[in-house]
């Protein structure tokens, strides 16, 4: 194979990659994933509102106002919920608790 081969090859490798790498994410930057998985209310947020969910959480410096958001968020995904005639299951973990957990704040 052809040196100039193996370049285009290595460089098409490193771009398709790059976009995964830095995403943010568990053990990227020391955040913890906010997805789908495990926020409550995701299905009910516009793309834009669940950037904006996750860049909140993301931003915590302590515990307290972690929880203070995460009870505002979920009473307002009950109104939305209600608001369209759906019913939202219980969290199924805290996501403060766990943030808290890996030390990402005190």
């Amino acid at each position: 194979m052809k040196s100039t081969h193996v370049v285009i090859i290595a460089l098409l490798g490193a771009a398709i990659a790059t976009p995964a790498l830095s995403q943010p994410g568990p053990g990227r930057g020391g955040r913890y994933a906010i997805d789908s998985t495990n926020t409550r209310g995701w299905s009910l947020m516009t793309t834009e509102e669940r950037g904006t969910h996750q860049q909140k959480m993301w931003s915590f410096k302590n515990y307290d106002e972690c929880k203070a958001y995460q009870q505002e968020h979920h009473q307002a995904m009950e109104v939305k919920a209600k608001d369209q005639g759906k019913t939202l299951p219980a969290p199924r973990a805290n996501a403060c608790d766990r943030m808290q957990k890996r030390g990402l704040f005190k």
